[in-house]
């Protein structure tokens, strides 16, 4: 089967202005922000119709289960998912995904969107982007721009030629982000959009750009691709020439320079999503215009965002007016809601600090399930942990710490040594120190235990795998 539209979405992003909610471990694009859909099962859903093929996915080597796992759960096949050996924007990303589209059909219409952006009507981006496609077979780069309703400095702007209604007009300039001033300005001149980091183009005439604009670019993505390894599934681009590449935005690297860019005007809601003031302006409101998420109790509070992520906690709050407040069950938020954009400095301060809730969530997702921590104490922890249905964790040891497991729901299957046997909820089971062990989930629903731990040291990295059917190191 043909199709005349090749989807990449590109999720690797770490959305650290949603923090305590969006982590570098686990960020927005992977989180239900709004409902039960994270913005990236969303984001794939979007571009999952009959002339749409299946999209290829770019991202990285922690989140290739995560993506691969949300898009089973949501009914979507991938394409190919490539795997960057390392953060360099989105300038090499989008050029390793157009050379590997490119291969098959060199004509091929690809379609670069992000996955962490909010489109409340799906069917009318559909339709947009079908009535682009002359535009783009002709040679010309389409983006998308979003008609504005506010002047918004927190965005890059787009001015087209003349005020665009319903077809690709010619895209004068990309304007960085403004100061009020100059926003109100453009807002009421007409002609000025909204940045939405979408392109539509033939796959030969993004990588002609490529070429013309970002040269350096070309040969080492090129090499990456061409020395590319499968992997479970995945496709591990070459880290050799991958590291050579610069950290560069598609934008900077390519678009800001190319003169054959047309843009699409798109009047529909629309949302990056890049903070919580975002967040609450796209969220359902009661009458006094609070949005909560979770166990939250609002008394006399207006125009704020309350949530709570744990069900063991309470938010209560009590006369906030233009407020958020995000619980973790390790860390919290609240500030005014004006001051959302600080929230980046504020995790930076953290990094800083050496803090482990800058950067990392209380659960661990990993390829076979997730943990959290539960209790943490001198010589010992206390871990619950959540295997899914035919699931299983690596063959290990450990140098410096003894386990205890006790199943809680499901059944497990255990290997300790030489000994392998089921688990069932209720019972228990002992691990040396230095043993060499498993855990697997043999049944159709998952698997919970409680680990205690103990010993001199209980860091993740004391972990000796010698098998992994998901070939970590």
């Amino acid at each position: 089967m043909t199709h005349d539209i090749h989807p990449v979405i590109l999720c690797g992003g770490s959305g650290t202005r949603l923090w305590p909610l969006s982590r570098q471990s686990y960020p927005k694009q992977f989180v239900p922000l709004l409902g039960d859909e994270t913005l990236f099962q969303a984001s794939a859903r979007r571009v999952s119709e009959a002339d749409f093929a299946p999209p290829v996915i770019v991202t990285g080597s922690d989140f290739r289960f995560v993506a691969t796992q949300q898009l089973m759960s949501a009914g979507i096949d991938p394409g190919a998912v490539l795997i960057e050996p390392e953060g360099r924007d989105t300038g090499p990303a989008v050029l390793a995904a157009t050379l590997g589209i490119a291969a098959d059909d060199p004509e091929a219409i690809v379609l670069i969107t992000p996955s962490d952006h909010r489109i409340a009507d799906p069917d009318a981006f559909r339709g947009l982007v079908r009535a682009a496609l002359p535009t783009a077979r002709s040679g010309r780069i389409v983006t998308f721009g979003i008609r504005p309703t506010r002047a918004e400095t927190g965005y890059g702007w787009l001015e087209a030629d003349t005020p665009a209604d319903g077809e690709p007009v010619p895209l004068r300039r990309f304007v960085e982000k403004p100061d009020a001033a100059r926003a109100a300005e453009m807002l009421a001149e007409g002609h000025f959009l909204w940045n939405a980091g979408i392109f539509l183009a033939r796959a030969d005439v993004l990588i002609a750009a490529f070429e013309a604009h970002a040269a350096d670019l070309v040969a080492p993505v090129r090499a990456a691709v061409s020395a590319a390894q499968p992997d479970l599934g995945f496709l591990r681009l070459d880290p050799g020439p991958w590291a050579e590449l610069r950290k560069v935005s598609l934008d900077y690297a390519v678009m800001e320079s190319a003169d054959n860019l047309s843009v699409m005007p798109f009047a529909g809601a629309w949302s990056d999503l890049g903070g919580w003031e975002a967040v609450w302006s796209e969220s359902d409101r009661d009458s006094d215009d609070v949005a909560s998420e979770g166990p939250v109790m609002a008394i006399d509070c207006h125009r704020s965002l309350l949530r709570a992520e744990s069900p063991r906690q309470s938010l209560v709050a009590i006369g906030l007016d233009d407020m958020i407040a995000v619980a973790m069950p390790d860390a919290v938020l609240v500030a005014p809601r004006g001051r959302a954009q600080d929230v980046k400095a504020a995790v930076e301060r953290l990094k800083a600090d050496g803090a482990a809730q800058a950067t990392t969530l209380p659960i661990d997702h990993r390829p076979w399930g997730w943990f959290e921590s539960l209790i943490v104490g001198n010589r010992f922890q206390v871990k619950r942990i959540h295997v899914r249905p035919g699931a299983a964790l690596s063959l290990q040891s450990h140098h410096h710490r003894s386990e205890h497991w006790i199943v809680v729901e499901g059944t497990a299957k255990v290997t300790v040594d030489d000994e392998v046997k089921l688990v069932t909820e209720n019972q228990s089971v002992y691990i040396p120190l230095g043993a060499v062990h498993r855990m697997e989930n043999p049944g159709k629903v998952p698997m919970v235990l409680i680990e205690v731990q103990t010993g001199s040291y209980l860091g993740e990295d004391d972990i000796v795998r010698l098998e992994d059917v998901y070939a970590r190191g």
